[in-house]
């Protein structure tokens, strides 16, 4: 089985284009901090190519930009091409199968502002009394 599931957030903003045959494709990177702390206090960053296919690739090209948090559920793909100094590299991208935007809209310009609270997005409360059920 190959799968992966990454939260992070865009490092750059996504670059859509389309194959010689007219197929779609997007291609941008995530920073995903790590769970833990090393011995000093620090939290390191991975960094993962992503690589999404037609009408997602379409979508996250138009919706997406850096800085935006994202999950990604995908596949794990290996290639390997020489450098311009005749070094042969290897490297490993992650094919996206789903694209989750994270990031709500009021962070990226559009509609109405969601207090924050610890960095989060706080959501109206709602008394249960109200609740039809």
């Amino acid at each position: 089985m190959n799968k992966v599931i990454l939260i992070g957030n865009l490092t750059r903003d996504p670059e859509l284009t389309e194959t010689p045959t007219g197929v779609s494709v997007c291609k941008f990177a995530i920073a995903v901090s790590r769970d833990y702390a090393s011995s000093d206090g620090t939290r390191e960053t991975d960094f993962f190519n992503i690589t999404v296919w037609r009408g997602r690739a379409e979508n996250c090209g138009r919706y997406l930009k850096k800085g935006n948090k994202v999950a990604v559920i995908g596949s794990l793909q290996t290639r390997s091409y020489e450098d311009k100094d005749g070094i042969k590299r290897n490297v490993i991208d992650v094919v996206a199968n789903e694209v989750e935007f994270l990031t709500p809209k009021n962070a990226q310009g559009e509609g109405e502002e969601l207090p924050v609270k610890n960095g989060h997005p706080q959501l109206e409360e709602i008394d249960d009394n109200s609740l039809p059920f």
